[in-house]
């Protein structure tokens, strides 16, 4: 049993590696200046969560035999700086990770978008086809009770973050895991606040590819011309196998992907879902199953959380949730569920809420990105700017980034549901709503929202 102190133990991934270790029957504390939910009821009923918030240097003692450090904590954080002054040893998230799995065979899904999506997916073929893994995955998957867990599996499934890994090691989280196999999706500039151009974006996944062994297997994806790009001149030493959009069909609002072994009607729609899906089975593959028994265990995959997903229907009515954010994701959002209800009118609401997105000098990406809908809201907060320390924007500046002359810019949350609402009770014909955010548009309660329209 080892003792492993967390520092910032209240993060989404953070306090699921905390709890995993735990049952691997290890002593778990930590310290957070803020826990909020879902991570401070999982915690609580772990029995591990701090008494108190804040830093507490006084925790850190010699009988710690490792610190892990998310990235929330500061270079100056009293319980780092007691760590470093006694010598124990500090690890970022993912460096702690590749500790407790280092004879694992490692698969990391890596990528600008789809990663949460490939994880899942591969998750659920494999958990249908009765193997035996480990995994860590940036959202809730439905069929599995926590995020990340830790056994003695032979394998498990990481998916791969580009952000740093720390504030004391701030090179991106996948550069630390060392795959045997890996998935380059598709790639689109983010994170500007780290990465401020996009070569400088671009030049970690070249490094990542460069710092994978020898001949360690890379699936590909080969409709996108960046990741083409970056493999050609990053992969020679590797085992670099494309993967492409599969055919697929649409019968009665219901999807089908063609296979050798004839159609396969699935539960996720979007060419972009096919996309995913199709990089999920290729690694499945690799991992020794028969291709046909992962495409057939994928037909009920419903998504991971956020993830287009259902939050409600009525008559004349659907509506979804997404955590689509960055412009491309954005776009292929959009256009899967303009594709998948032709005959709906597409309503779609974009929240800016990430530093990226929230950033003047990022909006400029975002144009044209909306036009597969039929209405087009964006919604952004000014106390969301505040948080993240950026300049005040107002509703013109928005507007003129997008290049859509019927564009609605919302900044406040009671106009947007009233917004919403009369675009909603004009339409014609049924309305597919569909809401994009990696937040929760300040908290609106959607249902309810609903509730007053049918």
């Amino acid at each position: 049993m080892k003792h492993i102190h967390f520092i910032a133990i209240g993060g989404a991934i953070m306090h699921q590696l905390a709890l995993a270790l735990l049952r691997q029957g290890n002593r778990v504390t930590g310290s957070d200046d803020e826990i909020n939910d879902p991570a401070k009821t999982n915690l609580e009923a772990a029995g591990i969560l701090p008494p108190a918030t804040g830093w507490f240097p006084e925790k850190i003692t010699e009988g710690i035999d490792a610190i892990v450090l998310g990235m929330h904590a500061k270079a100056d954080n009293p319980e780092l700086l007691r760590a470093q002054q006694l010598s124990i040893p500090v690890f970022s998230f993912p460096q702690y990770v590749y500790e407790v799995c280092r004879d694992k065979r490692r698969v990391v899904i890596a990528g600008s978008h789809g990663k949460t999506t490939i994880t899942s997916m591969l998750m659920h073929i494999l958990r249908k086809t009765g193997q035996n893994f480990d995994y860590l995955v940036g959202a809730k998957v439905p069929g599995f009770a926590q995020s990340v867990q830790l056994s003695d599996a032979p394998a498990i499934v990481l998916e791969g973050d580009e952000y740093p890994a720390s504030v004391i090691e701030k090179r991106p989280k996948i550069f630390f895991y060392h795959p045997h196999i890996s998935v380059l999706n598709g790639i689109a500039w983010d994170h500007i606040n780290v990465f401020p151009t996009y070569e400088n974006y671009c030049s970690q996944f070249e490094q990542y590819l460069l710092g994978m062994q020898p001949g360690a297997t890379l699936f590909y994806n080969a409709e996108d011309s960046e990741v083409v790009r970056i493999v050609g001149k990053s992969a020679n030493h590797l085992n670099a196998i494309p993967y492409r959009l599969p055919a697929f069909l649409y019968e009665n609002g219901e999807a089908f992907v063609e296979t050798d072994n004839g159609a396969v009607k699935m539960a996720v729609f979007g060419r972009h879902n096919f996309i995913n899906l199709q990089a999920a089975v290729a690694v499945a593959e690799a991992m020794g199953l028969p291709r046909q028994k992962c495409y057939e265990a994928l037909a009920d995959f419903t998504g991971a959380a956020r993830r287009m997903e259902k939050i409600f229907e009525e008559e004349n009515i659907v509506a979804y949730r997404d955590f689509a954010h960055a412009p491309s994701k954005l776009q292929a959002t959009l256009e899967a569920v303009r594709e998948a209800y032709p005959q709906h009118e597409l309503i779609a609401c974009f929240e800016l809420h990430t530093y990226s997105s929230l950033n003047e000098k990022f909006l400029a990406e975002y144009k044209g990105s909306m036009n597969a809908a039929d209405k087009a809201i964006v919604y952004f907060s000014h106390h969301a700017l505040s948080l993240k320390g950026l300049p005040e924007l107002d509703n013109a500046t928005v507007f003129n980034y997008f290049n859509r002359e019927d564009l609605k810019v919302e900044d406040k949350k009671e106009e947007l549901e009233e917004t919403i609402k009369n675009l909603i009770k004009k339409s014609e014909k049924p309305v597919c709503l569909l809401l994009m955010s990696s937040g929760t548009f300040d908290g609106i309660d959607w249902k309810n929202v609903s509730s007053h329209i049918i």
